[in-house]
C-alpha cells in the first residue's frame, strides 16, 4: 500500500475542462478522487468521470464544493486541489501528522515575472503562513473536522481555513504544485495587487460575497 492510497483528493471545479483533466493525471492512485462540479457548461464533469472521479455537484462556491467534497470523502488524509493545479510525483511522500501541509507554488510561465511571484509567495508562507488554495493542502481529515472544516463561503475559503489552523499546524511539503497563470495575463503586478486588495477586504470583516467582485 502506498501513502496516496491513504488520500482522497478532492477538487473543486467551474468550467475548468481546459485543465482538469492534467489536475486528476497528477494524482493518479490516490485512493478516491472527488470532483465537485459548480455548474459548470463545459466538458469538466465527463473528463472527470473519465478520470474515475466521482461527480458531485453544489452551488457555484468553493468553499462550499471543498466542504461537500469533504463531507463525502472517506480517507484519513484530504487533499483539496484546485483544477488548474498540478502537482509533482512526490506529492505523497510525506502525509502531515496533526499538521496541514502545503507545496511550493510555481507558475505555468517562463516569465522572470512569474520567477518573482513565486519567490513573494514562498516569503509570504515562511513569515506570514499564509499558503493560498492554488497551492493544495494536504490535510489528516480529522484535524479538518477539528477546526470546523472548510468554511463555506464563495472566496478566501484557503485564507479562512489556514488562520483557522494557525502557524504551528502548518508545514511546507517539499513537492510543486504548477498552477496556471492565465488569471495573470493582464500583468502580473495588476493581479497581485487585486489579490492583496482582495485579502485586505477580508481582514476587514467585509463579506466574501462582496470581496467576489473585486476579485473577477
Amino acid at each position: 500500500m502506498t501513502l496516496r492510497s491513504l488520500v482522497s483528493v478532492i477538487v473543486p471545479v467551474l468550467n475548468g475542462a481546459e485543465t482538469l483533466g492534467k489536475c486528476l493525471d497528477s494524482v493518479v492512485g490516490a485512493a478516491e478522487l472527488i470532483v465537485v462540479d459548480g455548474g459548470s457548461t463545459d466538458d469538466s464533469p465527463s473528463i472527470a468521470a473519465a478520470h474515475g472521479a466521482r461527480v458531485l455537484t453544489a452551488a457555484p462556491s468553493r468553499g462550499g464544493q471543498l466542504r461537500t467534497g469533504a463531507a463525502a470523502a472517506t480517507s484519513p488524509f484530504l487533499l483539496l486541489l484546485h483544477a488548474d493545479t498540478v502537482l509533482t510525483p512526490d506529492w505523497a511522500e510525506t502525509l502531515p501528522q496533526g499538521q496541514a501541509g502545503y507545496f511550493t507554488l510555481r507558475f505555468d510561465d517562463p516569465s522572470r515575472a512569474a520567477r518573482r511571484l513565486e519567490a513573494i509567495v514562498a516569503w509570504r508562507c515562511r513569515a506570514l503562513a499564509l499558503p493560498y488554495g492554488d497551492q493544495g493542502l494536504l490535510i489528516p481529515a480529522d484535524l479538518l473536522r477539528d477546526i470546523g472544516g472548510v468554511p463555506d463561503i464563495p472566496l478566501m475559503e484557503d485564507v479562512a481555513l489556514v488562520r483557522r489552523l494557525g502557524r504551528r499546524r502548518l508545514r511546507a511539503l517539499p513537492a510543486v504544485a504548477t498552477t496556471s497563470a492565465a488569471r495573470y495575463r493582464g500583468g502580473y503586478m495588476r493581479r497581485s495587487l487585486r489579490n492583496l486588495l482582495c485579502l485586505g477586504l477580508y481582514y476587514a470583516k467585509v463579506p466574501p460575497r462582496r470581496i467576489k467582485k473585486f476579485y473577477k
